[in-house]
């Protein structure tokens, strides 16, 4: 791992956060700025951009100003900044793009901050980026000898399971490594360069083949290509895996797990492997949906709770009267409790993560034992209303 970049000042620190939260209210003027004079400064970077800029808009800024969050924990800064890094190789990005990028990030903060930037913000902000740059970069060519950018893979197998959803398995042409439970960056023919997430509905596969369940989102080109488009012999590419939402190995608490949606994908991953691993703890799984037909995976996990003891799984749906249990997943999750004795993994649409996240919290679970991927929709200048562990690193590039 890098160096441990140099630690601000807490003045430096006040200084940097201070001009977030007076940008906040104009984020969606700063990420256009941004772009705009990015673009129009460094045309020979546009080409590592999509040619729809609207979902990918605010994910370089998000991930930038996510450097805000972690100023004074430079050890996690580290971290976030390494594997940010990784992943950028899929983009093709340099070390001369960093500097490039900063200074438009910079003026575009200026811009927006008006009296609150001053001298001292800029060189706070200037120590802060540069630190994380040098540690993306020396990263990025760390990584590039030990493994490919990016990962081939033909769809071999694609099958409609009702919904808008389709359960796509592709097998890269060469081995790729992860952990139950992460997610995998993935990008279309039909549409270069934008990259969406996804994650594994399984533990990993001698043949190193995966499967992914994806819903076709409305005004979604790319998860409407792979459901609607994509058949067997096209060919995607994957991006490293990311995401902390892995069970420790050393772990001896009950689970708890709630899935909303194609969010079970992960939930069924990790359960594969807890049997994998011979687990002997409880894991408590709940499944929600609009109505009982949307309750895609249900079968497949009851059968896995018959089959193992410490595995037991409920299923609620809020848009429909049917036998069983009626209401909001997180209304439901809240009327078995407690919880706070257990290590939480949530899975699925922002609301549901965030609401569940709360329960969880009033239950008395530790925000380090709550975890989650990061949360698609979030505005990049504005704090998530979700709270995260301290050492969650969000990979949102």
């Amino acid at each position: 791992m890098a160096a441990t970049p140099e630690i601000l000042t807490s003045d430096e620190i006040k200084l940097v956060r201070a001009s977030v939260e007076v940008v906040g209210p104009v984020a969606g003027e700063v990420t256009v700025y941004f772009y705009a004079i990015l673009f129009a400064r460094y045309p020979q970077v546009r080409e590592l951009f999509p040619a729809n800029m609207d979902v990918q808009r605010d994910r370089l800024l998000r991930g930038l100003l996510r450097i805000v969050d972690l100023v004074d924990d430079p050890d996690n800064l580290v971290s976030f900044c390494t594997r940010l890094g990784r992943d950028h190789r899929k983009f093709g990005a340099l070390r001369d793009h960093y500097p490039a990028v900063g200074a438009c990030l910079l003026d575009a903060l200026a811009r927006y901050a008006g009296p609150a930037w001053s001298p001292e913000t800029a060189d706070a902000w200037t120590r802060a980026y540069t630190a994380a740059a040098d540690v993306m970069a020396q990263a990025a060519e760390s990584d590039a000898q030990l493994r490919p950018a990016v990962w081939p893979a033909e769809i071999i197998r694609h099958v409609p399971l009702g919904h808008g959803i389709a359960e796509i398995t592709v097998r890269p042409q060469d081995p790729y490594a992860y952990t139950a439970g992460q997610y995998v960056s993935m990008e279309t023919p039909w549409h270069p360069r934008a990259w969406r997430y996804y994650s594994p509905s399984h533990a990993p596969r001698p043949d190193s083949t995966l499967s992914f369940h994806v819903r076709a989102v409305d005004g979604g080109q790319v998860s409407t290509a792979l459901v609607h488009r994509a058949g067997i012999g096209d060919f995607v590419r994957l991006g490293p895996p990311q995401g902390d939402m892995v069970l420790d190995p050393r772990g001896t608490r009950d689970l708890v797990c709630v899935a909303g949606g194609t969010g079970l994908a992960p939930i069924r991953a990790l359960v594969e492997q807890a049997a994998r691993n011979g687990f002997q703890r409880n894991v408590n799984v709940f499944i929600g949906a609009r109505t009982g037909e949307e309750l895609y995976g249900l079968d497949d996990m009851l059968r896995s709770a018959q089959r193992h003891h410490w595995l037991t799984v409920r299923a609620a749906v809020s848009h429909q009267r049917i036998p069983g249990r009626e209401g909001m997943l997180p209304d439901v999750l809240r009327e078995f409790g407690p919880w706070y004795q257990h290590e939480a993994f949530l899975s699925g649409p922002v609301p549901m993560v965030t609401a569940a996240t709360r329960i969880l919290l009033d239950h008395g679970v530790p925000r380090a034992r709550i975890h989650h991927d990061p949360l698609e929709g979030v505005p990049a200048l504005e704090p998530s209303s979700t709270p995260v562990r301290p050492d969650e690193r969000r990979q949102e590039l």
